[in-house]
């Protein structure tokens, strides 16, 4: 039986085949949870759900679909809704938008940006909310710590993903008395592409090499260390659950310590 009392719940996990979103639908899977997980393409759901296959072979399924297409989205929430039997909860992850610095990004780097970070998140939201509020499920959305201390390089994701911020408040007062929570995790050094990324963006500039960097950034984090996806996955599944029944609007940091605000 579940800790966290969600045996046999349905989730989906957007951005799954990897990543942040992977650790999330792992942890769900271990704690007894049915889940959709999702990729842009059909190869790259089926290899991650036959991997994940191992933990809970008949509770993972799959559902190819590109998060910038609303059509998609659509689709995405109907496949799992089916395959499912219902909707419990969501746990809103998107792959990173293009990295760089503001200087270097074109209007059409923003203007897909605009698509990855916040229609995707409005999209899955507002189709999705029918079968949440019958449920009287969760919503959890992923953003980043850079929506409170922008990070270096990656000016896309600091300025944009700021706008989940003001959705998980308004969605957390509007849907709160109808027996709907929605929270907001901010992780902060995951090591996922995303820091591979930036590991060898910064190795290339200074001339050094992307383990110096890892060695930086792990100094930085009181704990010391760069955390892990399936690190991030508890805290999610904890929100997803009946044992966060109290824990509405939230921004909770998953980061070692890192922040450095007060509040």
């Amino acid at each position: 039986m579940s800790y966290l009392g969600i045996n046999g719940k349905k989730f989906l996990v957007t951005a799954s085949t990897r990543g942040i979103g992977r650790g999330i639908a792992k942890v769900l899977l271990r704690e007894g949870a049915v889940v959709t997980i999702n990729g842009r393409s059909d190869d790259s759901v089926r290899k991650a759900a036959s991997e994940l296959s191992s933990i809970a072979r008949n509770r993972v399924y799959g559902v190819a679909a590109d998060l910038t297409v609303e059509s998609d989205v659509r689709k995405l929430v109907g496949r799992s809704v089916s395959l499912m039997g219902g909707l419990d909860g969501f746990a809103y992850v998107t792959g990173p938008p293009k990295g760089g610095r503001f200087t270097e990004l074109s209007i059409d780097d923003w203007d897909y940006g605009v698509k990855l970070l916040i229609m995707s998140a409005l999209w899955l939201t507002k189709y999705s909310l029918p079968h949440i509020l019958k449920s009287r499920g969760s919503m959890v959305f992923l953003t980043s710590i850079a929506i409170r201390e922008p990070i270096p390089m990656i000016a896309l994701s600091n300025t944009l993903r700021i706008s989940i911020a003001g959705l998980v408040k308004t969605l957390a007062k509007e849907l709160g008395p109808k027996g709907v929570r929605v929270n907001m995790v901010l992780p902060g050094h995951i090591l996922t592409d995303r820091q591979r990324y930036l590991a060898e963006r910064w190795a290339r500039e200074k001339g050094s090499s992307p383990k110096a960097y890892f060695d930086m950034v792990a100094k930085e984090v009181p704990v010391r260390r760069l955390g892990t996806p399936e690190e991030v996955g508890e805290v999610v599944a904890f929100l997803l659950s009946p044992r966060a029944s109290y824990v509405n609007g939230a921004s909770i940091p998953v980061d070692g310590g890192l922040l450095n605000h007060v509040f």
